[in-house]
């Protein structure tokens, strides 16, 4: 305990003073109290002293200060027309309306008296003098949005009528608004003007101006007549307002829109100068929003996208023909078109890279699709692209392109190199094949075709079917191979036709060896058969009968006609013979293989060779010059023909015309025939 005392004995010396102070602070206070309500007391019995003394003459005085008060008003209204010109001459406007509004009730008041009717009067012509001025603040094109709104706002306090002063503040605005878009279509016949930039120039005038004119609109005019509760003049205003902004809009878009039909950006950037101008537009939506101009963008937006797919079709379209022309170039430059894989190389170049360049041109065009732009999450705008222009107009419009392109060459004059017909032939099968299937499942999987069609009405007509595009393609690789196939049949049928029409078969010697022409014949048509080798597999032969059977049949055939038989017999033996022979179709369609191709231009050649030999008139030796080179085609044509039969009938076909048309129908010796031929 003691310890505790010693510890806190300056605590307790300290409390001890404290609450000495204390007494002597209340002690104080409270004297101070009493002397504050001494003096209350003084206060209040002088006012009570002071009350009753006036009270007497508290009317009078009453009076005398509201003739004071009256006096004052009457000194500020007759010195106001002086104080409003200097004012005015001031340019003080603001200052004019609030004196001439202080004063307007006691000049309404009392206008009608002779002593103020002069003052009103006065203060009326300043004030008229002052609506000039505002008025023409209106029509000043130089003049700037802060001004133009606080002379409205004055005209407005002075209770000009507020319909006009709408038409009279858009009129303004629009000669100022004029001025940007102008400067706009100036820049649309810049063609070095960058898109972004183009687009940053319109927001930064136009489409600033114009926020800032809905703004002091909607401020001035629009607000004002709903506190009033002016319904109908608030409703002609917002009409007035709308077809204002609608017009310059449209006026707005249009040069837009003309703008990026003649610009030539590559996506990336039209991308994000669309990106840019989607976004103001909608900036401008959440300021004005009685009409939703997105719409209109979006429009835009669709059109651009179109007209860039076109151009990248465009560019598909010459890189075809580029490709194309190569290949062509290189057809007339080569002498052996079967050298160093030239074939090989050409397809490549006509089908791989073509897609290579598809692929390219599908991932540029996916930037409009791009998550990070603003206006890819529409999804009809988004089904447009990815159906309407990607798929159906890019992809499936090129593959139609290529079949008619194909088709054309065969229409294309002067002709061009036959062996352009095989290549392109085969690149539509390669297209067929795989090509056709490998695209569309390229954009289907890129721009998510399926999703915008039920798994039931995937095939609809709103898209092209593989199998239609897989079917033209295969016809026109029909069509081209048959045309292939009669180019260099014609070719062949020209040489053996000037051949029999240019010769003297009524005075022809005995023949020595088989003549050069049949020798050509055979060397072309082993190169063509080369040259389809390279491009296609060799296709279904019937079984080939021997060396010995094919001798056994051409003898045969020479001594029946040996015999010395007459004209009656002959014609018979020729009537049986065709009679149960297979009909020959010259010109039926060509299939996609080797020995095909090579028997329809043997066909035709040989056809062309018997309606020629029909023509002519033979000696004796003639028709033998006739008998060696049929043989001669035969030793050797039925190697290249899908069914040698075909070359006997035709081969024996232009002997039997021959004997028809000789004169002494005698034929050589079948071994004579072969030992001419063997030495030729």
């Amino acid at each position: 305990m003691q310890t505790l005392v010693y510890e806190n004995y300056n605590k307790f010396i300290l409390a001890t003073d404290t609450i000495g102070k204390m007494k002597n602070d209340f002690k104080s206070l409270e004297e101070d109290m009493e002397s504050l309500l001494f003096k209350m007391d003084e206060i209040t019995n002088t006012s009570e002293i002071i009350t009753s003394s006036l009270h007497a003459n508290r009317d009078e005085i009453s009076k005398l200060s509201e003739t004071h008060t009256l006096l004052k008003r009457l000194e500020f209204v007759y010195t106001l027309p002086t104080t409003l010109n200097k004012l005015l001459i001031k340019g003080d406007y603001a200052q004019v309306v609030q004196e001439y509004l202080h004063a307007q009730r006691v000049l309404t008041q009392y206008g009608n008296q002779e002593s103020l009717k002069g003052i009103l009067n006065d203060c009326n012509k300043i004030v008229n003098e002052l609506k000039k001025i505002l008025y023409s603040h209106l029509r000043d094109k130089d003049i700037t949005g802060k001004e133009l709104t606080k002379s409205v706002n004055l005209l407005l306090q002075l209770d000009e009528p507020v319909l006009s002063l709408c038409k009279e503040f858009l009129l303004h605005s629009k000669k100022c608004l004029l001025e940007s878009l102008n400067v706009l279509q100036l820049q649309v016949e810049d063609i070095n003007q960058d898109m972004i930039e183009f687009i940053d120039l319109g927001s930064d005038t136009f489409l600033s101006q114009l926020c800032l004119v809905i703004a002091s609109f909607n401020d001035m005019f629009v607000e004002n007549l709903s506190k009033n509760d002016e319904n109908e003049e608030t409703e002609i205003s917002i009409n007035q307002l709308n077809v204002f902004v609608e017009d310059n809009m449209i006026r707005y878009l249009e040069i837009v829109q003309c703008y990026i039909d003649r610009n030539t950006s590559d996506t990336a950037i039209l991308v994000r100068a669309l990106d840019r101008f989607y976004r103001k537009i909608q900036a401008i939506g959440k300021l004005f929003s009685y009409k939703d101009f997105t719409l209109n963008v979006m429009e835009i937006i669709s059109s651009a996208a179109r007209r860039q797919t076109k151009l990248h079709l465009d560019m598909l379209k010459a890189h075809f023909h580029d490709k194309l022309a190569t290949v062509r170039q290189s057809l007339v430059s080569l002498q052996k078109l079967n050298d160093n894989g030239f074939a090989t190389e050409s397809l490549a170049s006509l089908t791989s890279d073509v897609i290579e360049k598809i692929k390219g041109i599908l991932q540029d065009i996916s930037a409009f699709l791009d998550p990070k732009v603003s206006f890819s999450t529409n999804n009809a705008l988004r089904k447009t692209i990815s159906v309407d222009y990607v798929r159906e107009s890019l992809v499936v419009g090129f593959l139609h392109y290529l079949s008619s392109a194909a088709r054309s060459y065969t229409i294309c004059i002067p002709c061009p190199p036959a062996f352009l017909f095989l290549i392109m032939t085969k690149m539509c099968l390669e297209f067929q094949i795989s090509g056709v299937g490998h695209l569309l499942k390229l954009v289907d999987e890129t721009y998510e075709i399926n999703k915008y069609f039920e798994t039931k009405n995937k095939n609809s007509s709103q898209l092209s079917s593989e199998v239609e595009l897989a079917s033209d393609m295969h016809s026109a690789a029909q069509h081209l191979v048959n045309y292939y196939v009669r180019v260099e049949g014609l070719s062949i049928s020209q040489m053996l036709k000037k051949s029999v029409e240019t010769r003297d078969w009524l005075h022809s010697l005995e023949p020595r060896t088989v003549r050069a022409v049949m020798k050509r014949v055979v060397e072309e048509i082993t190169s063509v058969d080369s040259q389809v080798g390279e491009l296609f597999e060799e296709g279904l032969r019937t079984d080939r009968s021997s060396d010995s059977s094919r001798r056994t049949q051409m003898s045969r055939h020479i001594r029946a006609w040996s015999t010395g038989g007459t004209a009656t017999n002959t014609q018979t033996f020729s009537a049986i013979n065709r009679l149960f022979s297979e009909r020959i179709d010259i010109f039926s369609p060509v299939q996609f293989s080797r020995v095909s191709i090579t028997t329809g231009i043997i066909k035709i050649s040989l056809k062309t060779l018997l309606e020629c030999v029909r023509l002519r008139t033979f000696n004796r030796y003639g028709l033998q010059q006739v008998q060696v080179d049929i043989h001669y085609l035969q030793l050797y044509l039925w190697r290249f023909v899908s069914d040698e039969n075909l070359v006997h009938l035709l081969l024996d076909e232009i002997l039997s015309s021959s004997v028809h048309r000789c004169l002494n129908p005698v034929l050589m010796e079948p071994s004579v025939v072969e030992i001419i031929c063997e030495r030729g």
